[in-house]
């Protein structure tokens, strides 16, 4: 019988996405992986059938940004559990500020549906084919994007507080 762990995943992975893994990493026992964005939905849908490692639990689905890395800006993060083998698979999938979009998982976990959406509607990051994103949180009538790094942490008109006070 066949010891299903971290490595092991990551090697299957090899054999069947090649390239397309960026990078795999284990922090603090969950398994991490980079895949490029046109792959994950395929990641997903083969770690949810592998008849082996049967991630069929979807915990998550967030969004960040990381404005400093260029084409890579806007990330989606994906937290997979396999109770069969009691093993967390984290996914991560960067893509570019200037075409943030990626593939609806909601055909593969319905559950998703809310969790895309929320994170549309805090980064802006449009998930393709899912159906029926939009604002979920926030008002309609916003046209920004709340969680984007966009704008300075600090308003620089302030005179009530000197910069000394701050470390600065």
């Amino acid at each position: 019988m066949t010891t299903i762990n971290n490595e092991y995943i990551v090697n299957k992975v090899q054999q069947h996405f090649g390239n397309a893994l960026k990078e795999a990493s284990e922090s603090y026992g969950i398994l991490n992986i980079e895949i490029s964005a046109e792959k994950a939905y395929a990641l997903i849908d083969w770690f949810k059938h592998d008849s082996e490692i049967k991630a069929s639990f979807l915990t998550d689905v967030c969004g960040a940004q990381f404005p400093d890395l260029v084409g890579k800006e806007f990330c989606v993060i994906y937290h997979l559990h396999s109770f069969i083998n009691n093993i967390r698979i984290r996914i991560k999938a960067f893509i570019p500020k200037d075409n943030p979009t990626i593939a609806s998982i909601t055909p593969l976990f319905p559950a998703a549906n809310w969790q895309e959406r929320e994170t549309f509607d805090f980064y802006g990051i449009v998930f393709v084919g899912h159906p029926n994103l939009k604002r979920i949180v926030n008002v309609d009538e916003m046209d920004y994007f709340p969680l984007r790094k966009e704008y300075p942490l600090e308003d620089g008109t302030r005179t009530d507080k000197e910069d000394k006070y701050f470390g600065r």
